[in-house]
Protein backbone atom coordinates (compact mmCIF):
# COMPACT_ATOMS: atom_id res chain seq x y z
CA UNK A 1 0.00 0.00 0.00
CA UNK A 2 1.11 3.33 -0.71
CA UNK A 3 0.52 6.93 1.18
CA UNK A 4 1.92 10.15 0.54
CA UNK A 5 1.87 12.66 3.21
CA UNK A 6 1.68 16.40 2.37
CA UNK A 7 4.27 18.09 4.95
CA UNK A 8 4.87 21.34 3.48
CA UNK A 9 5.02 23.27 -0.20
CA UNK A 10 1.08 22.59 -0.27
CA UNK A 11 -0.16 25.99 1.00
CA UNK A 12 2.85 27.74 -0.37
CA UNK A 13 5.81 28.39 -2.22
CA UNK A 14 8.68 27.15 -0.02
CA UNK A 15 9.58 24.26 2.88
CA UNK A 16 9.24 21.55 0.03
CA UNK A 17 8.41 17.93 1.85
CA UNK A 18 6.62 15.08 1.11
CA UNK A 19 6.70 11.82 2.76
CA UNK A 20 5.63 8.42 0.79
CA UNK A 21 5.02 4.93 2.94
CA UNK A 22 5.38 1.99 1.01
CA UNK A 23 3.98 -0.64 3.40
CA UNK A 24 6.34 -0.39 6.31
CA UNK A 25 9.14 2.28 5.10
CA UNK A 26 8.87 5.56 4.90
CA UNK A 27 11.09 8.10 1.89
CA UNK A 28 10.89 11.97 2.79
CA UNK A 29 11.12 13.75 -1.01
CA UNK A 30 12.90 16.97 -0.29
CA UNK A 31 12.91 19.05 2.95
CA UNK A 32 12.85 22.93 1.96
CA UNK A 33 12.81 25.78 3.66
CA UNK A 34 10.51 28.79 3.39
CA UNK A 35 12.66 31.21 1.91
CA UNK A 36 10.39 34.34 3.05
CA UNK A 37 9.67 33.50 6.65
CA UNK A 38 13.45 32.50 6.60
CA UNK A 39 14.83 35.92 5.35
CA UNK A 40 12.34 37.77 7.40
CA UNK A 41 12.91 35.67 10.74
CA UNK A 42 16.98 35.97 9.73
CA UNK A 43 17.29 38.87 7.49
CA UNK A 44 20.00 36.24 5.69
CA UNK A 45 19.51 34.63 2.20
CA UNK A 46 22.30 32.21 3.40
CA UNK A 47 21.90 29.48 6.03
CA UNK A 48 23.25 30.24 9.06
CA UNK A 49 22.83 28.60 13.25
CA UNK A 50 19.55 29.03 14.53
CA UNK A 51 17.58 26.37 16.72
CA UNK A 52 15.16 24.51 14.84
CA UNK A 53 12.33 24.70 17.03
CA UNK A 54 12.52 28.49 16.63
CA UNK A 55 12.00 28.20 12.78
CA UNK A 56 9.40 25.24 13.15
CA UNK A 57 7.30 28.21 14.84
CA UNK A 58 8.55 30.93 12.55
CA UNK A 59 6.69 28.94 9.62
CA UNK A 60 10.80 28.79 8.30
CA UNK A 61 10.96 24.79 8.22
CA UNK A 62 8.25 22.10 7.53
CA UNK A 63 6.08 20.64 10.32
CA UNK A 64 7.75 17.25 10.45
CA UNK A 65 5.48 16.13 13.66
CA UNK A 66 2.91 15.85 10.78
CA UNK A 67 4.77 12.45 10.41
CA UNK A 68 5.84 11.88 13.94
CA UNK A 69 3.78 8.59 13.59
CA UNK A 70 6.11 7.78 10.88
CA UNK A 71 9.76 8.53 12.77
CA UNK A 72 10.48 5.39 13.19
CA UNK A 73 9.88 4.01 9.72
CA UNK A 74 11.55 6.38 7.22
CA UNK A 75 14.34 5.58 5.55
CA UNK A 76 16.11 8.18 3.77
CA UNK A 77 15.76 11.60 2.99
CA UNK A 78 16.08 12.63 -0.81
CA UNK A 79 16.03 16.15 -2.00
CA UNK A 80 15.80 16.89 -5.80
CA UNK A 81 18.48 19.62 -6.26
CA UNK A 82 20.51 22.34 -4.40
CA UNK A 83 17.91 25.09 -3.94
CA UNK A 84 17.27 26.00 -0.76
CA UNK A 85 13.51 25.97 -0.44
CA UNK A 86 14.14 22.07 -1.19
CA UNK A 87 17.27 21.14 0.73
CA UNK A 88 17.94 23.99 3.50
CA UNK A 89 16.10 22.43 5.94
CA UNK A 90 18.03 19.38 6.29
CA UNK A 91 21.05 20.67 8.33
CA UNK A 92 18.07 21.88 10.96
CA UNK A 93 15.77 18.78 10.94
CA UNK A 94 17.84 15.81 9.27
CA UNK A 95 18.90 14.98 13.09
CA UNK A 96 15.03 14.02 13.45
CA UNK A 97 15.12 10.90 11.51
CA UNK A 98 18.83 10.01 11.53
CA UNK A 99 18.63 8.35 8.19
CA UNK A 100 21.07 8.46 5.00
CA UNK A 101 20.53 11.86 2.46
CA UNK A 102 20.91 10.57 -0.93
CA UNK A 103 21.13 13.63 -3.63
CA UNK A 104 23.12 14.09 -6.96
CA UNK A 105 26.48 15.20 -6.46
CA UNK A 106 26.30 19.14 -7.14
CA UNK A 107 23.36 19.19 -4.65
CA UNK A 108 25.29 16.73 -1.50
CA UNK A 109 28.55 19.20 -2.36
CA UNK A 110 26.80 22.11 -1.45
CA UNK A 111 24.80 20.56 1.72
CA UNK A 112 28.13 19.91 2.92
CA UNK A 113 29.53 23.05 1.94
CA UNK A 114 26.43 24.70 4.70
CA UNK A 115 26.98 21.96 7.20
CA UNK A 116 30.80 22.76 7.13
CA UNK A 117 30.63 26.47 7.32
CA UNK A 118 28.26 27.01 9.90
CA UNK A 119 29.86 23.70 11.78
CA UNK A 120 26.15 22.06 12.33
CA UNK A 121 26.80 18.21 12.61
CA UNK A 122 23.97 15.94 11.34
CA UNK A 123 23.39 12.30 12.42
CA UNK A 124 23.09 11.55 8.79
CA UNK A 125 25.71 10.37 5.82
CA UNK A 126 25.09 12.44 2.75
CA UNK A 127 25.68 9.87 -0.28
CA UNK A 128 25.50 11.13 -3.96
CA UNK A 129 23.99 9.15 -6.81
CA UNK A 130 24.39 10.67 -10.62
CA UNK A 131 21.25 11.73 -12.41
CA UNK A 132 19.89 8.58 -15.00
CA UNK A 133 21.08 6.01 -12.41
CA UNK A 134 18.93 3.94 -9.29
CA UNK A 135 19.33 1.52 -6.67
CA UNK A 136 17.28 -1.01 -4.87
CA UNK A 137 16.78 0.14 -1.67
CA UNK A 138 15.11 -2.75 -0.19
CA UNK A 139 12.70 -5.40 -1.72
CA UNK A 140 9.68 -2.99 -1.84
CA UNK A 141 11.29 0.09 -3.11
CA UNK A 142 13.60 1.11 -5.97
CA UNK A 143 14.57 4.17 -6.31
CA UNK A 144 15.91 6.22 -9.92
CA UNK A 145 17.04 9.92 -10.34
CA UNK A 146 16.02 10.95 -13.68
CA UNK A 147 18.06 13.92 -14.96
CA UNK A 148 15.73 16.98 -15.95
CA UNK A 149 16.48 20.91 -16.93
CA UNK A 150 15.86 23.49 -13.91
CA UNK A 151 17.92 26.96 -12.62
CA UNK A 152 20.33 25.01 -10.92
CA UNK A 153 22.78 21.72 -11.99
CA UNK A 154 22.28 18.27 -11.35
CA UNK A 155 18.20 18.22 -10.73
CA UNK A 156 16.11 15.56 -10.91
CA UNK A 157 12.46 13.68 -11.12
CA UNK A 158 12.24 11.09 -8.60
CA UNK A 159 10.37 7.71 -9.29
CA UNK A 160 9.58 5.34 -6.29
CA UNK A 161 9.47 2.04 -7.88
CA UNK A 162 6.80 0.04 -5.63
CA UNK A 163 4.95 -3.32 -6.62
CA UNK A 164 2.12 -1.14 -6.74
CA UNK A 165 3.55 0.94 -9.41
CA UNK A 166 5.65 4.26 -10.20
CA UNK A 167 5.40 7.38 -7.73
CA UNK A 168 7.21 10.44 -9.66
CA UNK A 169 8.00 13.23 -7.72
CA UNK A 170 8.63 16.01 -10.25
CA UNK A 171 8.94 19.05 -7.67
CA UNK A 172 10.99 21.71 -9.80
CA UNK A 173 12.04 21.21 -13.05
CA UNK A 174 11.52 22.72 -16.66
CA UNK A 175 11.51 21.37 -20.21
CA UNK A 176 14.56 23.32 -21.58
CA UNK A 177 15.45 22.27 -25.07
CA UNK A 178 18.45 24.40 -25.77
CA UNK A 179 20.25 24.91 -22.23
CA UNK A 180 23.35 26.44 -21.89
CA UNK A 181 25.04 23.94 -19.60
CA UNK A 182 24.22 20.23 -19.37
CA UNK A 183 21.88 18.00 -21.36
CA UNK A 184 18.48 17.88 -22.18
CA UNK A 185 15.89 16.57 -20.20
CA UNK A 186 15.70 12.10 -20.45
CA UNK A 187 12.45 12.71 -22.00
CA UNK A 188 13.55 8.92 -23.35
CA UNK A 189 13.50 7.89 -20.07
CA UNK A 190 10.17 9.30 -19.31
CA UNK A 191 8.32 8.02 -22.43
CA UNK A 192 9.58 4.43 -20.78
CA UNK A 193 7.78 5.03 -17.61
CA UNK A 194 4.56 6.16 -18.88
CA UNK A 195 4.42 2.76 -20.61
CA UNK A 196 4.41 1.66 -17.55
CA UNK A 197 2.48 2.26 -14.74
CA UNK A 198 2.97 5.57 -12.54
CA UNK A 199 0.62 5.67 -9.84
CA UNK A 200 1.33 9.02 -8.89
CA UNK A 201 2.62 12.19 -10.19
CA UNK A 202 3.55 14.99 -7.28
CA UNK A 203 4.19 17.96 -9.66
CA UNK A 204 4.97 21.85 -9.86
CA UNK A 205 2.59 23.90 -9.51
CA UNK A 206 3.91 27.55 -9.50
CA UNK A 207 3.26 28.58 -13.21
CA UNK A 208 0.49 26.38 -14.01
CA UNK A 209 -1.72 29.21 -14.82
CA UNK A 210 0.71 30.37 -17.10
CA UNK A 211 -0.12 29.30 -20.78
CA UNK A 212 2.73 28.81 -22.67
CA UNK A 213 6.55 26.83 -22.89
CA UNK A 214 8.87 28.39 -20.73
CA UNK A 215 11.79 29.70 -22.31
CA UNK A 216 14.94 28.41 -22.86
CA UNK A 217 18.05 29.46 -20.79
CA UNK A 218 19.40 30.25 -23.87
CA UNK A 219 16.71 33.41 -24.35
CA UNK A 220 17.96 34.41 -20.71
CA UNK A 221 21.70 34.24 -22.25
CA UNK A 222 20.51 36.34 -25.20
CA UNK A 223 18.60 38.97 -22.69
CA UNK A 224 21.99 39.14 -20.89
CA UNK A 225 24.21 39.66 -23.65
CA UNK A 226 21.61 42.60 -24.92
CA UNK A 227 22.30 44.06 -21.66
CA UNK A 228 26.11 43.36 -20.76
CA UNK A 229 27.35 43.86 -24.10
CA UNK A 230 25.13 46.48 -25.90
CA UNK A 231 24.98 49.07 -23.39
CA UNK A 232 27.49 51.63 -22.90
CA UNK A 233 29.19 51.21 -20.25
CA UNK A 234 32.79 52.79 -20.60
CA UNK A 235 33.92 54.07 -17.05
CA UNK A 236 30.75 52.93 -14.92
CA UNK A 237 30.34 50.08 -12.85
CA UNK A 238 28.15 47.30 -13.84
CA UNK A 239 27.04 45.12 -11.07
CA UNK A 240 25.26 42.10 -11.79
CA UNK A 241 23.38 40.21 -9.23
CA UNK A 242 21.18 36.88 -9.75
CA UNK A 243 20.88 33.41 -7.99
CA UNK A 244 23.96 32.16 -6.44
CA UNK A 245 22.33 28.44 -7.42
CA UNK A 246 22.52 28.96 -11.34
CA UNK A 247 25.54 28.40 -12.60
CA UNK A 248 24.18 28.06 -16.00
CA UNK A 249 23.51 31.87 -15.97
CA UNK A 250 26.84 32.50 -13.67
CA UNK A 251 28.80 31.37 -16.61
CA UNK A 252 26.82 33.53 -19.22
CA UNK A 253 27.89 36.55 -16.92
CA UNK A 254 31.60 35.37 -17.08
CA UNK A 255 31.41 35.41 -20.96
CA UNK A 256 30.36 38.40 -21.55
CA UNK A 257 31.97 40.30 -18.32
CA UNK A 258 35.71 38.59 -20.22
CA UNK A 259 34.40 40.44 -23.67
CA UNK A 260 33.51 43.20 -21.84
CA UNK A 261 37.87 43.26 -20.59
CA UNK A 262 36.85 43.73 -17.19
CA UNK A 263 38.09 41.65 -14.01
CA UNK A 264 35.19 39.84 -12.52
CA UNK A 265 34.99 39.56 -8.86
CA UNK A 266 31.75 37.26 -7.07
CA UNK A 267 31.01 38.37 -3.77
CA UNK A 268 28.82 36.75 -0.64
CA UNK A 269 28.93 33.48 1.40
CA UNK A 270 26.53 31.96 -0.97
CA UNK A 271 27.76 32.83 -4.60
CA UNK A 272 31.30 31.44 -2.59
CA UNK A 273 29.66 28.26 -1.66
CA UNK A 274 27.61 27.23 -4.97
CA UNK A 275 30.37 28.01 -7.35
CA UNK A 276 32.50 25.68 -4.76
CA UNK A 277 30.21 23.10 -5.46
CA UNK A 278 30.48 23.69 -9.26
CA UNK A 279 34.32 23.06 -9.12
CA UNK A 280 34.36 20.02 -6.96
CA UNK A 281 32.03 18.32 -9.32
CA UNK A 282 33.46 19.21 -12.56
CA UNK A 283 30.32 21.30 -14.08
CA UNK A 284 31.65 24.69 -14.39
CA UNK A 285 35.19 26.34 -13.49
CA UNK A 286 35.49 29.89 -12.59
CA UNK A 287 38.41 30.50 -10.52
CA UNK A 288 40.73 30.80 -13.04
CA UNK A 289 38.43 33.64 -14.43
CA UNK A 290 37.16 35.18 -11.33
CA UNK A 291 38.25 36.51 -8.03
CA UNK A 292 35.71 35.45 -5.85
CA UNK A 293 35.19 36.75 -2.08
CA UNK A 294 33.32 35.56 0.65
CA UNK A 295 33.37 38.09 3.90
CA UNK A 296 32.41 41.51 4.43
CA UNK A 297 36.23 42.91 4.82
CA UNK A 298 37.79 41.17 2.01
CA UNK A 299 34.79 42.73 -0.06
CA UNK A 300 34.85 46.31 1.27
CA UNK A 301 38.91 46.19 0.85
CA UNK A 302 37.86 45.37 -3.08
CA UNK A 303 35.57 47.65 -3.34
CA UNK A 304 37.97 50.63 -1.97
CA UNK A 305 40.26 49.33 -5.11
CA UNK A 306 37.33 49.14 -7.66
CA UNK A 307 36.05 52.90 -7.05
CA UNK A 308 39.44 54.01 -8.05
CA UNK A 309 39.85 52.01 -11.52
CA UNK A 310 35.72 52.57 -12.68
CA UNK A 311 35.20 50.91 -15.77
CA UNK A 312 37.94 47.82 -15.00
CA UNK A 313 35.54 45.62 -13.35
CA UNK A 314 32.08 43.52 -13.42
CA UNK A 315 30.63 42.73 -10.10
CA UNK A 316 28.46 39.91 -9.74
CA UNK A 317 27.27 40.54 -6.29
CA UNK A 318 25.00 38.51 -3.66
CA UNK A 319 21.24 40.62 -3.30
CA UNK A 320 18.65 39.81 -6.22
CA UNK A 321 15.84 39.69 -3.72
CA UNK A 322 17.09 42.55 -1.77
CA UNK A 323 17.86 40.48 1.40
CA UNK A 324 19.22 43.35 3.92
CA UNK A 325 22.16 41.72 4.73
CA UNK A 326 23.39 41.23 1.14
CA UNK A 327 26.35 42.46 -0.62
CA UNK A 328 24.31 44.47 -2.80
CA UNK A 329 22.42 46.14 -0.27
CA UNK A 330 25.21 47.23 1.95
CA UNK A 331 26.87 48.57 -0.97
CA UNK A 332 23.70 50.48 -1.46
CA UNK A 333 23.38 51.46 2.23
CA UNK A 334 27.16 52.76 2.39
CA UNK A 335 28.21 49.82 4.66
CA UNK A 336 30.67 48.90 2.57
CA UNK A 337 31.88 52.27 1.57
CA UNK A 338 31.09 51.99 -1.90
CA UNK A 339 29.03 55.02 -3.60
CA UNK A 340 27.55 54.66 -6.51
CA UNK A 341 27.31 57.02 -9.50
CA UNK A 342 25.19 58.46 -11.95
CA UNK A 343 24.35 55.85 -14.58
CA UNK A 344 26.43 52.83 -12.83
CA UNK A 345 24.51 49.82 -14.79
CA UNK A 346 23.08 47.51 -12.35
CA UNK A 347 21.40 44.43 -13.80
CA UNK A 348 18.72 42.11 -12.11
CA UNK A 349 19.34 38.85 -13.90
CA UNK A 350 16.14 37.42 -12.09
CA UNK A 351 12.69 38.37 -11.31
CA UNK A 352 11.38 39.19 -7.58
CA UNK A 353 9.73 36.18 -5.85
CA UNK A 354 6.17 37.50 -5.71
CA UNK A 355 5.79 37.35 -1.72
CA UNK A 356 5.23 40.53 0.61
CA UNK A 357 8.90 40.42 2.17
CA UNK A 358 10.23 39.88 -1.07
CA UNK A 359 8.39 42.51 -2.91
CA UNK A 360 9.34 45.09 0.17
CA UNK A 361 12.63 44.43 0.22
CA UNK A 362 13.34 45.27 -3.70
CA UNK A 363 11.28 47.98 -3.87
CA UNK A 364 13.31 49.58 -1.07
CA UNK A 365 16.52 48.61 -2.54
CA UNK A 366 15.69 50.03 -5.77
CA UNK A 367 13.87 53.20 -4.95
CA UNK A 368 17.45 53.49 -2.68
CA UNK A 369 19.52 52.69 -5.60
CA UNK A 370 17.38 55.34 -8.05
CA UNK A 371 18.36 57.53 -5.39
CA UNK A 372 21.87 57.85 -6.63
CA UNK A 373 20.49 58.43 -10.60
CA UNK A 374 22.52 54.51 -11.72
CA UNK A 375 20.47 52.74 -14.69
CA UNK A 376 18.28 49.61 -13.29
CA UNK A 377 17.93 46.71 -15.78
CA UNK A 378 15.41 44.05 -14.09
CA UNK A 379 13.93 40.97 -15.35
CA UNK A 380 17.09 39.95 -17.06
CA UNK A 381 15.96 35.98 -16.57
CA UNK A 382 13.97 32.78 -17.72
CA UNK A 383 12.15 30.76 -14.97
CA UNK A 384 13.69 27.71 -14.23
CA UNK A 385 10.00 26.11 -13.74
CA UNK A 386 7.73 24.58 -15.99
CA UNK A 387 4.71 26.75 -17.35
CA UNK A 388 1.26 25.20 -18.26
CA UNK A 389 1.82 23.85 -21.67
CA UNK A 390 5.21 21.97 -20.28
CA UNK A 391 3.21 20.59 -17.79
CA UNK A 392 0.80 19.11 -20.35
CA UNK A 393 3.56 17.15 -21.57
CA UNK A 394 4.53 15.58 -18.36
CA UNK A 395 0.92 14.29 -17.98
CA UNK A 396 0.85 13.43 -21.07
CA UNK A 397 4.09 11.65 -21.55
CA UNK A 398 4.25 9.94 -17.95
CA UNK A 399 0.21 9.32 -18.11
CA UNK A 400 -0.24 9.40 -14.01
CA UNK A 401 -3.11 7.37 -12.97
CA UNK A 402 -3.21 10.41 -9.85
CA UNK A 403 -2.28 13.34 -9.77
CA UNK A 404 -1.08 15.64 -6.74
CA UNK A 405 -0.02 19.20 -7.43
CA UNK A 406 2.84 20.80 -5.13
CA UNK A 407 4.71 23.35 -4.87
CA UNK A 408 2.39 26.44 -4.33
CA UNK A 409 -0.51 28.31 -3.25
CA UNK A 410 -3.64 27.24 -3.62
CA UNK A 411 -4.33 29.18 -6.83
CA UNK A 412 -1.20 27.58 -8.03
CA UNK A 413 -2.10 24.16 -7.27
CA UNK A 414 -5.68 24.49 -8.11
CA UNK A 415 -4.28 25.66 -11.67
CA UNK A 416 -2.44 22.31 -12.25
CA UNK A 417 -5.40 20.45 -11.29
CA UNK A 418 -7.57 22.71 -13.80
CA UNK A 419 -5.51 21.56 -16.53
CA UNK A 420 -5.44 17.93 -15.30
CA UNK A 421 -9.39 17.96 -15.61
CA UNK A 422 -9.19 19.76 -18.90
CA UNK A 423 -7.15 16.11 -19.98
CA UNK A 424 -10.01 14.02 -18.64
CA UNK A 425 -8.96 13.63 -14.86
CA UNK A 426 -11.74 14.35 -12.73
CA UNK A 427 -10.53 16.59 -9.50
CA UNK A 428 -11.36 14.12 -5.87
CA UNK A 429 -11.33 10.80 -7.82
CA UNK A 430 -8.26 10.96 -9.49
CA UNK A 431 -7.06 14.49 -9.14
CA UNK A 432 -5.80 15.53 -5.51
CA UNK A 433 -5.66 19.42 -4.19
CA UNK A 434 -3.94 18.90 -0.94
CA UNK A 435 -2.96 21.14 1.67
CA UNK A 436 -0.20 20.46 4.28
CA UNK A 437 -0.26 17.82 6.90
CA UNK A 438 -2.79 16.09 4.64
CA UNK A 439 -2.19 12.14 4.32
CA UNK A 440 -3.69 10.12 1.36
CA UNK A 441 -3.71 6.36 0.13
CA UNK A 442 -3.56 5.53 -2.92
Amino acid sequence: MAEICTIGGYNEVGKNSTAVKVDDEVYILDMGIHLENYIRYTEDEDIIVVEPKELMQAGAVPNVSVIDDWKSKVRMILPTHAHLDHLGAIPYLANNFKVPVMCTPFTSEVLKGILAEDKIKINSKIKSMSANSSFQLSNKVKVEFIHVTHSTPHTVIIALHTKEGVILYANDFKFDMFPTLGKKPNFKRLEELGKQKVLALICDSTYASDARKMPSESVAKQMLREVMLDINSRNKHVVVTTFSSHIARLNSIVEFGQKLNRKIVFMGRSMAKYVRAAESTGIAKFTNKVEILKYSGQIKSKLKKIAKDRGKYLMVVTGHQGEPKSVLAKMMNGELKFKFLPEDNIIFSCKTIPTPTNIANRERLELNLRAFNVRVFKDIHQSGHAAREDLRDLINITKPQHIIPAHGELKMTGALADLAVEMGYKKGSNVHVMENGERIVL
